[in-house]
């Protein structure tokens, strides 16, 4: 990895400071949470709350009909509680409830149009993590999950998941948290975005649905980048379940990906264009990220910075250097995949796709073939050709890296 002089030190801090480092750890449970009683009637986009666990370790899940980027709006050496802001979230009603463990009771009210979860805890303790886990395995909801420890507790990530693990949120989708880790030493983070999904079933081939078909393909990927033992793979679903937008983002950002790739399958014209194709970030999609990232947002920390001028620039750099990222990435899948797939004349294309708007993270979306094209839906649907498609894919992300390109993103560097 190409390492950066110390003129880069101080913006590659205030990146830090500005974007957020982030953590992506993956917890299973055998056992669903243990549950005390919460509000039965939904309240809007509020489903259910639950609690779980002792004085040593307890946990509260927010069951929510849509993603939210919560922010602690109170201070965080507060012992005896907690407000936790829920952007963009409606509430219907008040709701309250008992508390469990380390909670003694919680509060979700709407004051003066900002939704707000109050945590008041029984003795001196600690938000020790936030994440949210997206809609996977049959779970239709958003969970936004929150782990609390006693005032004083010092444990590394990993003792921290095994302790909090008693406590478990059954799932094994991607997990976003909000705590930062080192990136010293580990695999690089592969990101894979199977398109649509769920209520959403993209394009309509023949006998197929674009979802199964970019579901299947993520699958294959994620299979050959395995095998390597290089990566560490997350997939912003692994079922036929529906993931928002701005949610694929937010599981690519707060992973400290090195690289986000999106599958798809093209639909369109008189079902006789066929061929793969590779979108980037387009200009306009550059400036729209870009005006996210200084104000409040989904891939903001949610406070404005103070000098707008410096930050500006600063985003600005950091564009740059990631879009130069995704457009060798971009090179190296569309030689590769030549060998055994059709390319579209002008298969090297620029879009402003909500998925390519992380500032900071190296992003492309594969068209993998156009499912209303006879030729390419028999391909897309052949295990044997997805196979071989995919490795070509996962064989292009070696030489990505190898290459000594410089993949992390600012806000994963020390």
């Amino acid at each position: 990895m190409l390492r950066r002089s110390d003129v880069f030190a101080n913006l590659r801090n205030h990146l830090k400071a500005m974007l957020g480092a982030v953590l992506v750890t993956g917890l299973a449970g055998a056992a669903a949470l243990t549950a005390m009683p919460a509000q039965a009637a939904k309240g809007g986009d509020v489903v259910k709350v639950r609690l779980g666990g002792d004085a040593t370790q307890t946990r509260i899940v927010l069951e929510l009909d849509k993603s939210v980027a919560a922010k602690l709006v109170s201070r965080e050496n507060e012992t005896s509680r907690q407000v936790i802001a829920l952007p963009d979230i409606d509430l219907d009603k008040t709701m309250s409830g008992q508390g469990q463990g380390l909670v003694s009771d919680w509060k979700i009210e709407d004051m003066a149009g900002s939704v707000r979860l109050k945590l008041n805890f029984t003795s001196g303790a600690k938000i020790y993590r936030r994440f949210l886990l997206p809609p996977a395995d049959g779970v239709s909801v958003y969970r936004y999950v929150i782990d609390i420890v006693p005032q004083g507790t010092e444990k590394t990530p990993d003792a921290a998941s095994q302790l909090l693990a008693t406590v478990p949120v059954v799932a094994s989708a991607p997990v976003v948290s909000e705590m930062p880790v080192s990136t010293k030493g580990r695999k690089k983070v592969i990101v894979i975005d199977a398109g649509h999904g769920g209520k959403d079933p993209g394009a309509h081939g023949g006998d197929t649905l674009e979802k199964d078909v970019n579901l299947a393909a993520a699958k294959a990927l994620r299979a050959a980048l395995e095998k390597t033992g290089r990566y560490t793979v997350i997939m912003t679903r692994d079922t036929d379940s529906f993931v928002d937008l701005p949610a694929r983002v937010r599981i690519a950002r707060s992973a400290n990906a090195d690289l986000f790739i999106s599958l798809h399958s093209d639909s369109g014209g008189d079902g006789n264009t066929r061929g793969a194709s590779i979108y980037t970030l387009s200009d306009s999609g550059t400036e729209r990220a870009a005006k996210k990232a200084l104000v409040k947002g989904d891939w903001s920390q949610g406070t404005p910075p103070s000098d707008a001028i410096v930050s500006r620039i600063l985003i600005d750099l950091t564009q740059r250097a990631t879009k130069n990222r995704s457009a060798t990435f971009a090179q190296l899948v569309m030689d590769n995949i030549g060998d055994s797939t059709p390319l579209l004349k002008s298969s090297l294309r620029q879009a402003g796709f909500v998925v390519l708007l992380a500032p900071d993270v190296p992003a492309v979306l594969l068209e993998m073939g156009f499912v209303n094209n006879p030729q390419d839906e028999a391909m897309l649907t052949d295990s044997g050709h997805r196979a071989v498609m995919m490795g070509q894919v996962a064989k292009a992300i070696d030489k990505y890296f190898e290459n000594n390109v410089q993949y992390a993103s600012f806000a994963g560097l020390n």
